[in-house]
Formats: C-alpha cells, sequence, structure tokens
C-alpha cells in the first residue's frame, strides 16, 4: 500500500526521494514550461541531481524551461538537446548528440514524459500515424539508442508516460495507420499510442531487467492545465470531444463512458500529476514491480483501475516490440 496519495505533489515526494536524487543523471522528453514534464524536472532540480538532460523540438521552449529551472536552483547542470518526435532522422540525430557526451557516462533515468492527443489524421514522414509515431515509436526509437549509457547506470529506470486512455483502444496489428485515414478515430488513435507506452515498458522490463533495468509505465491522472489537449473542446455538449471520448470508451466495453460511473475523476494540477513520475523513478519498492502500470502515485489494480488486458499481455508486447523495430528500421537485440 503507497504512503501517498493523488493529493500529494511531486515536491512531497522529492522531500522523501532527495537522497536518492542526489548525484542523478536524468534524461526527459516533453518539458515545455507548464506541462507535467517541466514540473517533473523543476521538484527534482531542488534535489541536487548530477544533470537534467532536456530534450524537446522547441529551442526557445527549451531554453525557457533551462531558465526556469536555473532561476530556483542556479547550480544545477542543465543541457539541451534538440528532437522533433515527428521525425526519426531527429531522433536518431538527438540520440547521437546524447552518445556523444564522453563527460555524461551514464543515464540513471529516462522519463518519456513527451506526447500529442487526439490529433487531426496526418500520415508523418516516416511513414506512420503521428500519435504512434511521437507517442510510442520515436521514444522506443530513442530510448534503444542511448541504452547503453542507460545500462552503465548503477541503477537504470525508463519511464513511460501513458495514460488511463490505454482502455480506449488495443494495438490495430493490421492498420496501424487506420487505413490510410478513412476510418480514423482520434481517441482510438490515442489509445492505441498509450496502450504501447504500456507495452514497451513490459518488453524492457522482460529483455533487461537481468541487466538491471527497471522499466515502468504510468497515468499522471486527468491534468486539464496543460497545452496537451488545449485543440480540444472539453465541456458537457453533444459535439464536444469529450462527448466522443465517452463514446469511444463506451464502445470499448465500458459502458458509463470515460469520466462518468466507476470512470469519474477529479482534474489534478501539474504538480500532483508530475507527482507519480517522482515515484516512478525513486521509490525503492518498485524494484520487485518490474513492468508495472502506475497511477496515484501507487501500483495500479486491475479490477479497481480498469487497466485493460491488452495493456499488460508479455504475447502483446513481444508482439509491438517486433513490429516496433519493422516500423523504425533497425533491430535491438538484449
Amino acid at each position: 500500500m503507497s504512503r501517498w496519495t493523488e493529493d500529494n505533489t511531486a515536491s512531497d515526494l522529492m522531500v522523501e526521494y532527495a537522497p536518492i536524487a542526489k548525484g542523478k543523471t536524468i534524461l526527459t522528453t516533453g518539458v515545455t514550461p507548464g506541462s507535467v514534464g517541466a514540473a517533473y524536472v523543476e521538484a527534482i532540480a531542488a534535489a541536487s541531481p548530477a544533470l537534467l538532460i532536456l530534450v524537446g523540438r522547441s529551442a526557445d521552449k527549451l531554453a525557457k524551461e533551462s531558465e526556469i529551472i536555473k532561476s530556483k536552483n542556479p547550480d544545477v547542470a542543465v543541457r539541451t538537446v534538440i528532437s522533433d518526435l515527428l521525425s526519426f532522422k531527429s531522433v536518431r540525430q538527438a540520440a547521437e548528440e546524447v552518445n556523444s557526451w564522453q563527460d555524461v557516462p551514464s543515464i540513471d533515468v529516462v522519463m518519456n514524459c513527451a506526447g500529442i492527443m487526439a490529433v487531426p489524421y496526418v500520415l508523418g514522414e516516416d511513414g506512420y500515424e503521428h500519435q504512434f509515431t511521437a507517442n510510442h515509436l520515436s521514444h522506443f526509437l530513442l530510448t534503444n539508442l542511448i541504452m547503453a549509457k542507460i545500462l552503465a547506470a548503477p541503477e537504470p529506470r525508463v519511464v513511460n508516460v501513458s495514460s488511463d486512455g490505454h482502455r480506449v483502444h488495443f494495438i490495430r496489428w493490421a492498420d496501424i495507420n487506420f487505413d490510410g485515414g478513412s476510418v480514423y478515430n482520434k481517441w482510438y488513435a490515442y489509445g492505441q499510442s498509450k496502450t504501447a507506452n504500456m507495452l514497451m515498458a513490459l518488453s524492457l522490463a522482460e529483455k533487461l531487467g537481468s541487466r538491471g533495468l527497471l522499466a515502468l509505465s504510468l497515468h499522471p491522472g486527468l491534468i486539464m492545465t496543460t497545452g496537451l489537449g488545449a485543440h480540444l473542446k472539453f465541456d458537457d455538449s453533444r459535439d464536444s470531444d469529450m462527448a466522443s471520448l465517452r463514446e469511444a470508451d463506451r464502445q470499448m466495453g465500458n459502458r458509463y463512458g470515460f469520466g462518468q460511473g466507476l470512470g469519474v475523476v477529479k482534474s489534478l494540477t501539474v504538480e500532483q500529476g508530475a507527482a507519480t513520475s517522482i515515484y516512478a523513478s525513486f521509490e525503492p519498492g518498485l524494484k520487485d514491480h518490474n513492468g508495472a502500470y502506475l497511477l496515484q502515485s501507487r501500483l495500479s489494480d486491475p479490477f479497481k483501475d480498469m487497466v485493460q488486458p491488452w495493456a499488460t499481455s508479455p504475447v502483446e508486447a513481444e508482439k509491438l516490440w517486433r513490429l516496433s523495430e519493422e516500423m523504425v528500421g533497425e533491430k535491438f537485440q538484449y
């Protein structure tokens, strides 16, 4: 039973975990100021980490977040890396840059936090739907390309920020791209990508747990104040995006629909949402739960938390690993 609740903030947890975080090197994607990822690195900065590596596609936003961190913790080392998660070429360039740093021999924690949600259909430059590309494939590629540095850490962790939205859809094995958009549902695509985040953590745990890697996934909670859903209409009108999300959820077997009945959840602040990421990164007790899915700074309950079996199956995880290798054009054999 976790001692934390969903009301705790990232800073609350860091009071206890500061001695563990001190001196660690942590790489985080999705650190736009005001985001959950930003709240995560800002909380860790107070614990004197050795290095914070901020990864994002906007140089201006990376510089701004770096300034925010430095304004409160001037002695903390921060490096920024440009990477557009909608481009495998950009991801490879970012990995090459990180691997070239001879003065950074290891990375203790990789927090894959960046993501997009329920966007219009676009087939990206690499040939895949945007949500699956940004939320899963690029993180799969980046993490594996820098794996040597991750495994060089004494107790390395890789954490994927997934979502309760994984329950909205499983992996569309025969049609990842929604038939060129002709059968596209933005929530099904989002759910598919979040399911992939969970399955990737399972695969990493299975393949590299014997070499000391702890891989986890998590749901940060419902957070309405970030830019993730700024393009969406979340009200109770019939034509709202919330209405379409509820309908997508009902189609997948939840009789109430997202945000209603058993699915009712309260909105959290970004600081509260980042708490589970802190828990995943530093809680010692998680070492016995490799591959686990977390929420509210605790282990999930498959029944109470409506965790879907398609996101926790070792068979599905291995299928996704092989498919992801094909899609990025690179094999990672461990």
